[in-house]
């Protein structure tokens, strides 16, 4: 294992807890809003204004990342974004936070947490080898649903016994782990300095040229735009559609399970990475995905819904192996914090339109059927579920994606 590598882990380690620690204050939030207000729609406006500071200071986010020290952002970016968590706790503490409240808190999170994506992405390129990549894009996956896999299971134990404050208060304690583990990496590499900085806009124009002046990759990425969106629904609407019919020590543990095959294939990935071939395992991987998703809202039986969450959330770290694989490699060093701004902008729209709808659409659904809320969310899983199927079938046959892996060989 080379020394690089081990300075990765350890970077790793630290983001691995922070998502722990994001998931409990996610899940515990999603439950008390939904306790307060009974509705899909609340919990999609507190994840919507967590979600958007981050993907609309994304571009300026990853300007920034190649223009400064890279280490150091993150650090900034994960000790402030425990302000906002901060702020939740004292209002709750201070006899219970309403749901603008529970907003502002999210948002002043999330404005800082958008500089740390750019900055981490581009110091993994910092840090390794291309042929170190897919096995470092599996353990980035595992880490990214540990929020998924650990975090759901402990809250939903420590909120059948404490309040959400405990959630919390452990949150805000895993930034100062992070932040530790960074430190540590930043003082044993080199930042790179820039040959001669740009003007901030000639910057940012840098990095769209970057991703738009690459047909593949900016087809890639529209690609991930659609995915998201039929992604975003299933992550809006898990919650209310099962609390609709059980408990959340309940729902902790359904969240849990199916993410364990997320766990599975991370690791398998972390081990053996992915040789070749990545647009077919793209492909076939977002096909299953969206059958399995389609699957999960069928009944309201949580066997039902583990085994097809399982099998879904398994496909997610393949996919998202390839799709990283595939842009990390066509894209110039030099310019990787500035177009993982980018990409990370315009692959993520499609939350914004899930967030803003599907809760909306799951209540009126459930009005409309008077099968309530829980029933109607299921229609909006199954649902997507189906249009992601057919996406992967159409819209990933094209050869200018078939083009970015023959560049990379």
């Amino acid at each position: 294992m080379s020394s690089n590598f081990r300075k990765f882990l350890l970077l790793w380690a630290g983001e691995l807890i922070s998502s722990i620690g994001g998931g409990l204050t996610s899940f515990g939030l999603g439950v008390y809003v939904f306790r307060q207000t009974g509705s899909a729609a609340g919990m999609a406006l507190v994840t919507l204004l967590g979600f958007l500071p981050t993907l609309l200071l994304s571009v300026p986010a990853g300007a920034l990342a190649d223009r400064f020290d890279r280490r150091l952002l993150m650090m900034i970016g994960d000790g402030c974004s425990g302000l906002g968590v901060l702020f939740i706790l004292i209002c709750i503490k201070n006899g219970g936070a309403g749901l603008a409240q529970i907003c502002t808190g999210v948002f002043i999170s999330a404005v800082f947490s958008s500089l740390l994506e750019p900055s981490y992405r581009a110091t993994v390129t910092d840090l390794l080898t291309k042929e170190e990549f897919s096995r470092a894009n599996g353990l980035v996956s595992l880490a990214s649903s540990a929020r998924y896999l650990f975090s759901p299971v402990i809250a939903g134990i420590l909120l059948s016994s404490h309040d959400i404050s405990l959630l919390l208060m452990i949150d805000i304690c895993t930034f100062f782990v992070t932040i530790t583990a960074t430190a540590i990496v930043r003082k044993s590499i080199t930042s790179k300095e820039s040959e001669k900085p740009l003007p901030f806009l000639e910057s940012i124009k840098e990095g769209w040229q970057a991703v738009h002046g690459r047909k593949g990759v900016f087809l890639l990425i529209m690609v991930s735009s659609a995915v998201t969106l039929f992604m975003g629904v299933l992550q809006i609407l898990i919650e209310p559609m099962v609390l609709s019919f059980t408990d959340a020590k309940t729902l902790g543990i359904t969240e849990t399970v199916c993410a364990c095959g997320m766990l599975v294939s991370g690791l398998i990935l972390g081990i053996k990475g992915i040789k070749s071939g990545y647009t077919k395992v793209l492909r076939i991987s977002f096909f299953m995905a969206g059958i399995f998703m389609a699957g999960m809202a069928l009944l309201d039986n949580i066997v039902t819904i583990c085994i097809f969450g399982a099998l879904f959330f398994a496909m997610l770290p393949l996919a998202n192996n390839c799709l990283d694989y595939l842009a990390r490699t066509n894209i110039p060093d030099k310019l990787q914090g500035r177009a993982w701004g980018f990409i990370g902008f315009l692959s993520q729209l499609g939350y914004v339109a899930a967030y803003g709808l599907s809760g909306i659409a799951a209540d009126s659904i459930g009005k409309l059927t008077g099968k309530g809320v829980g029933r109607g969310a299921a229609a909006m899983i199954m649902l997507s579920g189906i249009l992601l199927a057919a996406a992967s079938l159409t819209l990933l046959r094209h050869p200018e994606l078939k083009a970015l892996e023959k560049q990379t060989e």
